[in-house]
């Protein structure tokens, strides 16, 4: 099952290459407001906080108490569970850097010279002054890559992300849409037993992560307790005083969907207390 991976600038045209995609390929395009909102419940945040952080609207203040790292892991286990499913295009999210490494995912980078967004962007929205179109543009590049940065700590503009990127400038929109096609229709992308594994690996850890979180909380880092996993069998690794909480995670994480098989590599330190 065909699964697309972009990341369009604004006022690039991208979403009409992305339409033109789901059109001949027969792709759900995952909209904004469905991702924000499965993230905000993994992580038991308002959906206009998750929305604000994700669209670089967050004050200094709120990005200092706002907990990255949890949103991080939410928003890579959605778009890896969005994936899982096949069939779709998903657009920005961190999606391309999260899913390079899955061999059946094409990821697409849709860019253009300011000269010609800030045209295009005039033209959709009756601006007449192109110091307002590129104002709005540079702050929504810069938006949305300092999320990147805060989220995965990527830049998006790295091209080793991508396996093509496309210049509408010089690339009509339904050549892009054909360059696109090719590339997901032609062998090297098509999923296998292997990319399939991949990418369900992946949604493991996410899953197994977002379980010990819940659990433990911050006396999984206190304890160094980390997940791996390798074809559905996870290994549990890190050193604790805690002997319970060594068998309880085994439990937990043989539950988590997906898994076939727990084991447990943590050692077991013994307490010692400072003499006096």
């Amino acid at each position: 099952m065909a699964v697309i991976a972009m990341t369009r600038e604004m006022a690039t045209r991208g979403s009409e290459v992305a339409a033109g995609l789901a059109k001949r390929l027969g792709l759900a395009i995952v909209h904004h407001e469905i991702v924000e909102h499965d993230i905000a419940e993994r992580a038991g945040m308002p959906e206009s906080d998750v929305h604000r952080f994700l669209e670089g609207e967050t004050s200094l203040l709120e990005r200092w108490t706002l907990d990255r790292k949890q949103m991080s892991r939410c928003t890579a286990q959605e778009i890896l569970e969005l994936a899982l499913k096949g069939n779709v295009l998903i657009r920005g999210w961190g999606a391309t850097y999260l899913l390079k490494s899955v061999p059946h995912v094409v990821c697409v980078r849709i860019c253009a010279p300011m000269l010609f967004r800030e045209r295009v962007l005039m033209e959709r929205l009756g601006v007449g002054i192109a110091e307002n179109a590129r104002r709005e543009i540079e702050r929504s590049d810069a938006a949305h890559n300092g999320t990147m940065q805060r989220l995965f700590g990527i830049d998006w503009e790295d091209p080793s992300l991508y396996a093509i990127v496309l210049n509408t400038a010089r690339v009509p929109v339904e050549d892009c849409v054909e360059h696109i096609v090719r590339l997901v229709e032609s062998s090297t992308f098509q999923e296998t037993a292997r990319s399939r594994n991949v990418l369900m690996d992946q949604v493991i850890l996410f899953r197994a992560r977002a379980a010990m979180d819940r659990r433990f909380g911050a006396k999984s880092i206190q304890n160094c307790l980390d997940v791996h996993v390798f074809s559905g069998k996870v290994l549990l690794t890190g050193a604790t005083t805690d002997q319970q909480m060594i068998v309880d995670a085994v439990r937990l994480l043989q539950g988590v969907e997906g898994v076939t098989t727990v084991e447990s590599k943590v050692a077991h330190v013994a307490f010692v207390p400072h003499a006096d």
